[in-house]
């Protein structure tokens, strides 16, 4: 996300014109980092699939007007399928619920061979997992995914000589 997406959302403090600061971002500071930490501590992990379209390109796409895509996405949004705003549409829990898809995620550990690790996070930057981070303690790496490719993935990493072991854990429910 380039950070005019992010100051768009209100994910990034820019200092105000004629501030004395050399750079034009700062560091968030005072009421601003305190409402953040306060929406932080009331809010809880979810799961969106965010697609940037407007909805006037979208009814192109759909072949509707856009008076007639506004119906359908009030109707989505009062159920909380989705959410939208300027340029965007999320796909909640609650929309991936009704399509058959997974809010839930699984979790793939990977022991790498210490002198291929370089190598192995390059093949493993092209997997289609959500997240991938490397970590400390007795396993290398850890890929975040949807239940949904974890087969394609597991098939990818066993054809990896980079990789040592993997363990795998999959979620059964969001508690929080």
């Amino acid at each position: 996300m380039t950070f005019k997406e992010r100051h768009k959302r209100g994910l990034e403090y820019r200092a105000p014109k004629g501030a004395d600061a050399p750079m034009s971002k700062r560091i968030l500071t005072g009421r601003p980092l305190r409402l953040l930490y306060s929406l932080y501590a009331q809010g809880r992990p979810s799961t969106v699939y965010t697609i940037k379209i407007r909805q006037k390109e979208l009814a192109e796409r759909l072949g509707i007007t856009r008076q007639a895509l506004n119906i359908h996405l009030r109707e989505l949004r009062n159920r909380g399928c989705i959410r939208t705003g300027r340029g965007f549409i999320d796909i909640t829990e609650e929309g991936l619920g009704l399509l058959g898809g997974s809010a839930n995620v699984t979790f793939v550990f990977i022991r790498v061979s210490p002198s291929r690790r370089e190598e192995a996070y390059q093949k493993m930057a092209n997997l289609p997992v959500r997240r991938i981070y490397r970590v400390a303690g007795d396993m290398d790496a850890l890929l975040i995914l949807d239940r949904e490719r974890l087969h394609e993935v597991l098939q990818k990493l066993t054809s990896m000589d980079e990789i040592q072991d993997t363990k795998t854990y999959i979620t059964d429910q969001t508690i929080k």
